[in-house]
Formats: C-alpha cells, sequence, structure tokens
C-alpha cells in the first residue's frame, strides 16, 4: 500500500484530499506545514509527497529544496492556487517532478498520483473481483473477457468501489471521491449511475458484483 504524505494549509482542501487518497486505497497522513511534512517524512519515509507552495513556516517550495539537497528522491507533487509560468518553473527547478493548478478534478490529481508511483513501481495497473477486470492505466474493463464501455464518471465510480472491494463506502465519500463533493447526498446521481454498472456487469447471467447497504451506501464483493 503506497504512502502519500499532504501538507496543505488550508482545513477543507487538505481533508478533502485525504478522504480522496484513502478511498483509493493509500496509506494517508496530512500537516498544515512544510516544516511538520519534513518532520513526518523523516520519521515515517513516504513514496509520495504532495506539497502546497504557500504554506506557513516552511513553504513547498523550501520542502522540495531540502529533500533534494540531501539526497532524497520521493517523488513530489506540487499544488498551488498560482498559474504563472515562472511559478511552475521555481516547482520544478526546486525538484518537483509534477505541477497540479488549483482548482483541479479530482480524477486529473488522481492520474497524477498513479503516475508518480507507477514510476517508482508501486502502483497497481490492474484490479480483479469475480470475472470483472479493471485496467487503471488504460480505462478499460472487461468481465469474462468480453470489454464493457463505460463512461469517464462510470469507469471512476466503479474503480473506486472496487479498488475498496469488501469496503462499505458511504454516499459522501463516494460524492467526494467521484463528483468532487459537487452533489449533495441526497441526490439520486449515485443511484442512477450504480443502475448503468449494473446493467453493464450482469449482462448474461453474471452475478451482481455492486451491492447496496440500505442506509449508508454501496460496498463491491462477490455475491454470496
Amino acid at each position: 500500500m503506497p504512502r502519500i504524505l499532504i501538507a496543505e494549509d488550508d482545513r477543507r482542501t487538505r481533508e478533502s484530499l485525504e478522504r480522496a487518497l484513502t478511498i483509493e486505497g493509500y496509506e494517508v497522513m496530512a500537516v498544515n506545514d512544510g516544516a511538520a511534512a519534513l518532520d513526518v517524512h523523516e520519521s515515517t519515509p513516504v513514496d509520495l509527497l504532495l506539497l502546497d507552495v504557500s504554506m506557513p513556516n516552511v513553504d513547498g517550495l523550501s520542502v522540495c529544496r531540502r529533500l533534494r539537497d540531501r539526497g532524497d528522491d520521493t517523488p513530489v507533487l506540487m499544488l498551488t492556487a498560482r498559474h504563472e509560468i515562472d511559478d511552475r518553473v521555481a516547482g520544478l527547478d526546486a525538484g518537483a517532478d509534477d505541477y497540479l493548478v488549483k482548482p483541479f478534478a479530482l480524477p486529473e490529481l488522481l492520474a497524477r498520483v498513479r503516475a508518480r508511483l507507477r514510476s517508482t513501481g508501486d502502483a497497481d495497473e490492474s484490479l480483479t473481483l469475480a470475472g470483472l477486470r479493471i485496467d487503471v492505466d488504460g480505462r478499460r474493463a472487461d468481465v469474462q473477457g468480453r470489454p464493457i464501455d463505460l463512461s469517464r464518471t462510470e469507469f471512476d465510480l466503479l474503480e473506486i468501489l472496487v479498488r475498496n472491494r469488501g469496503v462499505v463506502l458511504s454516499r459522501v465519500a463516494l460524492y467526494d471521491a467521484v463528483w468532487d463533493g459537487e452533489l449533495e447526498p441526497e441526490s439520486k446521481t449515485l443511484d442512477v449511475y450504480v443502475g448503468y454498472l449494473r446493467r453493464k456487469l450482469e449482462f448474461d447471467g453474471n452475478p451482481r458484483l455492486i451491492h447496496t447497504v440500505r442506509g449508508v451506501g454501496y460496498v463491491a464483493r462477490e455475491s454470496e
């Protein structure tokens, strides 16, 4: 299980990232400034750092420079509200591996996280459940060897459910992860997309893989 450290001083952003990455199956630690990030990484080395550029005490650029100066090549993904070319260049010159400007779409962030981890050999490339196989990198899926056509949202939802197979995910958690928390938990959008997935997965009598847990949410598991 890859370990990710988030250093972000905005509480809402930090907690949202922590929830989303935990749902994705990563072990996540989160702090609110660069000095704490350096302390945590020194005591418990991580596989990837997400650093906000503008933080109190020690900013993200300084954290990255200090890591590189001591020979630490842990992948760094820089997060910032700045969008000028000079700011991006400064981040890369400090040793960052990638740069993402806020506000960003969660699926893009997750894709970049997977890419950075894949470069170190720590990212899973496929997920399986019963006869279902998901090619995460290629964004393809098949059931019993038969490809299924999925929209972007359908794929994101299916990937998160299968990545957390056996774990009941609440409606709030799924709305956060797939729709960036833009929909209210009472919305029926999630139920509609679960219906789409079930129709595509359960052809020719294939068993149900996405189960409803009333009053909570959904879970991906083999039928009993």
